[in-house]
């Protein structure tokens, strides 16, 4: 199949929409919000919906908004006075967003989350079930990270990591990315005049990873490669990303319709299951086990268990259901699951055949110490 055909077949049965919405587009520093903009925006996000869309937000600005309202011109490095921008432009932000869907009698939700929400199955299923109710009711999630209470621990990083995370929450059919670019080129256009725009992007491997490079604004937090590697892990989940610039009107109805605007980043061919997408890219890994060759083989080409036979050394301190990350005598990672031991087990049993684990521990809970249902190939 063509690129080209692929792009047409990527965009075919879209209902459920993630928006990411820049703090370069909605805010800068020294002005705050620019409502303006926003209005336009909306706008255009209520016609999405009145032509059977389901939208989901994902919005930055809070933090730059609050910067205003405390006459700051930097942005606050320190996790007090960042919680305390939030704080206030987070109101700002939302009391924004009601009054403009108002005006076309729709109703919106505040939603904020944490790692936490995302890393703890149980209450990823909740945040699910909560937005999922929500847009059953035919109201318009505005999502943002709960800046007010999080630490660098539970921090997602960036918004860009949180869409990605958010539409494999809701099963969104698509994400779109509105930024202050037109989206991937082949070089740095304000530094290179002679850069194209990539229209397609079919696969993403290092050398679009290179492109990207990375930039950090004073307005947000993310620049181009963290939009590539969100869009990289949402692939993984069978979902294609579009990147537009968020400054030009109409470009959202135009990508959506099937016509080049901006760059679109397409889906794998297989995708993960939900949980296991959840399993890569949700959860922080709390440990590393050192496989042999033939536990690795088994892994990567026989679509085996992991047994403790075949780890060799354990890195880190966790617990029973906790992810960990599967590395070569090497060091290269090449596969990540939720354990069935600890640590402390695992350094008992590595090494030994499954028919010795009660010998040793006294129990034998599970044959595997990784399940191949809880196991995710990178």
């Amino acid at each position: 199949m063509k690129i080209s055909d692929r792009r047409v077949t990527a965009l075919k049965d879209i209902r459920r929409i993630v928006i990411k919405i820049g703090s370069r587009v909605i805010a800068s520093t020294g002005e705050g919000i620019n409502s303006r903009r926003m209005k336009r925006i909306v706008r255009e996000i209520v016609e999405l919906h009145q032509r059977g869309y389901e939208i989901v937000i994902v919005s930055s600005g809070a933090i730059v908004a609050g910067m205003k309202e405390l006459g700051l011109h930097h942005r606050p490095k320190g996790i007090p006075l960042k919680q305390a921008a939030a704080s206030i432009g987070q109101s700002r932000v939302i009391q924004l967003y009601e009054r403009l869907f108002r005006e076309f009698s729709l109703k919106v939700a505040q939603v904020l989350l944490t790692r936490d929400d995302i890393d703890d199955r149980r209450r990823f299923l909740n945040s699910r079930n909560t937005l999922l109710t929500l847009l059953s009711y035919g109201v318009v999630p505005v999502i943002n990270e709960n800046d007010t209470v999080a630490i660098d621990e539970i921090r997602f990083g960036d918004n860009d990591l949180l869409s990605g995370l958010v539409t494999n929450l809701v099963d969104a059919d698509i994400l779109i990315i509105l930024s202050d670019v037109d989206g991937l080129f082949t070089a740095d256009p304000s530094v290179n005049p002679g850069a194209t725009l990539i229209p397609v992007v079919e696969e993403i491997g290092k050398d679009i990873e290179s492109i990207a490079g990375d930039s950090i604004s004073i307005e947000g937090t993310g620049g181009m490669l963290s939009k590539v590697e969100t869009a990289k892990k949402v692939a993984e989940y069978g979902i294609p990303t579009i990147i537009l610039n968020g400054n030009v009107s109409g470009l959202l109805e135009k990508a959506l319709d099937g016509h080049e605007a901006g760059t679109i980043f397409l889906p794998k061919k297989s995708r993960l299951t939900s949980r296991k997408h959840w399993i890569a890219y949700a959860l922080p890994a709390s440990g590393r086990l050192i496989l042999d060759n033939g536990a690795r083989d088994a892994l990567l080409l026989k679509g085996k268990s992991l047994l403790p036979s075949g780890i060799a050394g354990i890195q880190g301190e966790f617990e029973i259901g906790d992810a960990v990350t599967c590395e070569d005598a090497t060091g290269k990672a090449f596969a990540k699951g939720l354990t069935n031991y600890s640590s402390k087990e695992i350094a008992k049993i590595r090494g030994k055949k499954t028919g010795a684990i009660e010998a040793i521990l006294g129990y034998k809970d599970y044959d595997e110490v990784i399940h191949r249902d809880n196991l995710v190939i990178f």
